[in-house]
C-alpha cells in the first residue's frame, strides 16, 4: 500500500466518525480536507496523496457552507491532475449537485422517474406547471435533506407562492415536477458500491415531520416550505440518524431488475460509491427512481438492519483499490 496518506475531502466531520474510525481501527494513515476551510496551489502537481475520498454533501448550504459546493467542484478536479485516485470524483459529484442532470441521466437510460421540466424563474415555473398533472413538487437544483420542496395541488396555490418572491435555491434553478406518493407509505433505498449491490432498505418517513430525508419527494405541505428545516439541518441522509428523526427502517429484499437499473445508473454517473432512491406511486403503481446519492452515510446499526457493517466493506474497497494502484 502506498506510504502516502488518504485524504477525505468534506465539510460535516460528524457524518465521517464511522469511517475515521475503521481507517484508525487498521492503522490507515488519513487526513481530513474541509472544504469550507481549505485551499489548494494549482501550480503544484506534487502528489501528496494516495487517494482522495469525496464526502461533499449538496446540503452544505444549509450550515453556512454554500461556497464549499462550488469549491469541491475546483478542489476534486486539483487533485485528480495530481495523480491521486479520487473516490466519486468531478464527474459524479457534478451529477450529486445538480438534481437537473440527475434527471437526464434517468432519461437518457430509460429509467422510469417522475416527469420533469427545470426551470429558473417565475414566469418558467408556470409554463412548467402547465405541461404537469397536478399534484407537483418544485424543489431546488441544488437540495440535500428535502430542503426547499414545496408541494402544490393546484395553480391557484403554485401562483400565491410565486406572488411572494421565493427563494429558488443556490444556484437559482429548480425542478418543476409530479409529485407522487409513496405506496404502502415507504421509499427504497439502493446502496450500491461501484457495480455491487450492497443492500436495501425500506424507509417509512414520520409524517408528522414533513422536512424528510433521505428522499427527495418526502411529503410537504401544499404551498409551503417544509417546517424545520434547521431543526433537521444535522440529518443529511437521515438514514444515519434514523432514531432522532423516527424513521422506521427495514432491510428490503431486492428485485433483480431494481439492481440492473442501479448498475447502469453507478456506471453512467461514473459512481464508485452511492446511493440510489425509488418508490412505487400510488398515482399508478409504477416505479420511479427520483435521486442518485454520491454520499453514502450508510444505515445507522447496519448489522442489525442488514447483517453486516457496510463501512467495514467500504474501507476493504479502499484497501483493494490502493493496492491495484501500486
Amino acid at each position: 500500500m502506498s506510504t502516502l496518506p488518504i485524504a477525505v475531502l468534506n465539510e460535516h466531520p460528524e457524518w465521517q466518525k464511522r469511517l475515521y474510525a475503521e481507517l484508525a481501527r487498521r492503522d490507515i494513515a488519513f487526513v481530513e480536507l474541509p472544504l469550507h476551510d481549505h485551499f489548494f496551489d494549482p501550480s503544484k502537481r506534487e502528489r501528496a496523496f494516495s487517494m482522495v475520498i469525496n464526502r461533499a454533501s449538496p446540503s452544505a448550504w444549509k450550515r453556512d457552507h454554500a461556497s464549499a459546493i462550488f469549491f469541491g467542484q475546483a478542489a476534486l478536479a486539483y487533485y485528480e491532475t495530481t495523480g491521486a485516485r479520487v473516490v466519486n470524483g468531478t464527474g459524479a459529484y457534478l451529477l450529486e449537485t445538480s438534481k437537473a442532470l440527475q434527471a437526464m441521466l434517468l432519461a437518457r437510460l430509460g429509467i422510469s422517474t417522475p416527469r420533469t421540466l427545470v426551470a429558473n424563474n417565475a414566469a418558467s415555473i408556470r409554463a412548467a406547471s402547465e405541461a404537469l398533472e397536478y399534484p407537483i413538487v418544485v424543489k431546488p437544483n441544488i437540495g440535500g435533506s428535502g430542503a426547499g420542496i414545496v408541494r402544490f395541488d393546484d395553480r391557484a396555490s403554485l401562483d400565491a407562492w410565486l406572488e411572494g418572491s421565493p427563494s429558488y435555491g443556490v444556484d437559482g434553478v429548480v425542478l418543476v415536477q409530479e409529485f407522487h406518493p409513496a405506496k404502502d407509505g415507504h421509499i427504497v433505498r439502493v446502496e450500491m458500491l461501484g457495480q455491487r449491490h450492497l443492500y436495501s432498505v425500506k424507509i417509512y418517513p414520520d409524517t408528522t415531520d414533513f422536512n424528510l430525508c433521505p428522499a427527495d419527494i418526502c411529503q410537504v405541505t401544499p404551498g409551503q416550505p417544509p417546517p424545520s428545516q434547521e431543526a433537521s439541518s444535522d440529518f443529511e441522509l437521515c438514514v444515519v440518524a434514523a432514531p432522532a428523526k423516527k424513521l422506521r427502517i427495514e432491510r428490503h429484499d431486492e428485485a433483480p431488475e431494481v439492481v440492473e437499473s442501479a448498475r447502469a445508473i453507478m456506471a453512467e454517473a461514473k459512481l464508485d460509491v452511492g446511493g440510489i432512491e425509488y418508490l412505487t406511486s400510488t398515482r399508478d403503481g409504477r416505479r420511479y427512481f427520483y435521486d442518485i446519492n454520491a454520499l453514502s452515510n450508510f444505515v445507522r446499526d447496519a448489522e442489525e438492519v442488514v447483517g453486516f457493517d457496510p463501512t467495514k466493506v467500504f474501507v476493504d474497497w479502499i484497501v483493494a483499490e490502493l493496492a491495484a494502484a501500486r
